[in-house]
């Protein structure tokens, strides 16, 4: 199993040396640092914690001071080991882009971009009302929401609330270039999430 932590800058055209065009994500993932590593023996379950940038330290509970041990991470992640994967991780290692090769099918992990407070027809993809004789400023609503004989709205009624913001978890994605220099990955397709947002990747 490998793993690393970066972020998504923004997405681009790439061109093999086969004259092919791929649409691709830019994900810069720099080196992260494993702080603990968690056994089922001692603590239930088999993980890897790693750290990723840095933070100031008034900028840290004391609690998550406690977990990085003197150091100052951004942010601090798990990853949860199948028994099938090989655990030879210690603290104080550091993972870095090079573990990856081109042609590794990824599971990318991140928060979607928030859209606020949307109606039913860009939440949900609703039709809307028909604008013939006798409608008047429908188009966009949403309709009857009772059922008739319910004297109740049904539970997991589609209507109007926040969207987006969400953990999108996208798989099967592809790396097409890396860039060690850089710490710069090319990943085909596109990732949930805006400029900056983390991206937790996976490949098994």
């Amino acid at each position: 199993m490998k793993f690393i932590l970066g972020k998504k800058e923004n997405m681009t055209e790439y061109f093999s040396p086969e004259g092919q065009v791929f649409p691709v994500t830019i994900v810069k993932a720099e080196p992260v640092t494993v702080t603990r590593v968690f056994e089922k023996t001692k603590d239930g379950y088999n993980a890897i914690q790693i750290g990723f940038g840095t933070q100031k330290e008034h900028r840290i509970s004391k609690g998550s001071r406690g977990a990085m041990k003197g150091a100052f991470y951004k942010e601090l992640k798990e990853f949860k080991l199948k028994p099938t994967d090989k655990n030879d991780a210690k603290e104080g290692d550091i993972i870095d882009i090079s573990t990856f090769v081109v042609g590794d099918k990824l599971q990318v992990s991140s928060i979607s971009k928030g859209k606020g407070f949307q109606g039913v027809v860009k939440r949900h993809g609703f039709g809307g009302g028909p604008r013939s004789h006798g409608q008047k400023h429908s188009e966009r609503e949403p309709g009857s929401i009772g059922g008739g004989l319910r004297t109740h709205v049904p539970k997991g009624m589609r209507m109007a609330g926040r969207m987006g913001g969400d953990r999108i978890t996208q798989k099967n994605l592809k790396v097409i270039f890396i860039d060690k220099e850089n710490n710069t990955m090319l990943v085909k397709g596109a990732i949930a999430g805006k400029r900056g947002t983390l991206v937790e990747i996976i490949s098994r």
